[in-house]
């Protein structure tokens, strides 16, 4: 059977603004390792006829600096308020099993550390985004506008490789805390990107 989803995506990483691994993932990250949160709010979706509508999933993950060198340590948060249908719909498709574009990134992941429901509140509008995860984090970001930009028009990352898709909105996290799966990264004042996706398989 087939499924569609579509909403509201930022993420949040431990390299400076601006991301060297969004620009390419063949460039380096600015650390070691990159770790980073993707969070993906379904704004309207159905997966093999369960609606999934209003859910939020966030996926986070440990890669090695070169991300294309694969080696990734993922795992992934699922709104509490989700049945275990709709967890279980949820899990194929962010997994990749399902198709679409994290079926992509699927050969890069080498270590699945863990699956956890947990609260969450998303929040996105004016330019600002957030992800309260109960006691795991809570995941702030705030679109760029450059300076001089009298529309406040944000900037924009164009013709690039990523699963949300080739355009991207800049962004800069606020007081982003997060501890998941024994990864807690830096992710205060950090670098972050913003848009809306469509996915179906």
């Amino acid at each position: 059977m087939s499924w569609s989803i579509s909403g509201r995506y930022f993420e949040n990483c431990t390299c400076n603004v601006v991301c060297p691994c969004t620009a390419s993932l063949s460039l380096g990250a600015d650390l070691d390792r990159c770790q980073v949160i993707l969070v993906f709010h379904i704004d309207s979706g159905e997966v093999e006829g369960v609606d999934v509508s209003g859910l939020t999933v966030a996926a986070v993950a440990d890669t090695p600096k070169v991300m294309t060198d694969g080696g990734w340590r993922l795992g992934m948060l699922v709104d509490d308020t989700a049945s275990e249908e709709q967890t279980a719909k949820l899990g194929a498709v962010f997994g990749g099993q399902l198709g679409g574009p994290m079926a992509a990134l699927a050969p890069l992941v080498g270590e699945m550390v863990g699956a956890e429901r947990v609260p969450m509140t998303f929040e996105s509008s004016d330019g600002r985004h957030s992800l309260r995860l109960g006691e795991v984090g809570n995941i702030e970001l705030e679109d760029i506008v450059p300076f001089g930009i009298e529309t406040g028009e944000p900037a924009r990352l164009t013709g690039v490789f990523h699963p949300v898709g080739s355009e991207l909105t800049l962004g800069k996290a606020g007081g982003s805390r997060l501890k998941a799966f024994g990864i807690e990264p830096e992710l205060a004042g950090k670098s972050g990107f913003s848009t809306a996706y469509s996915w179906s398989a």
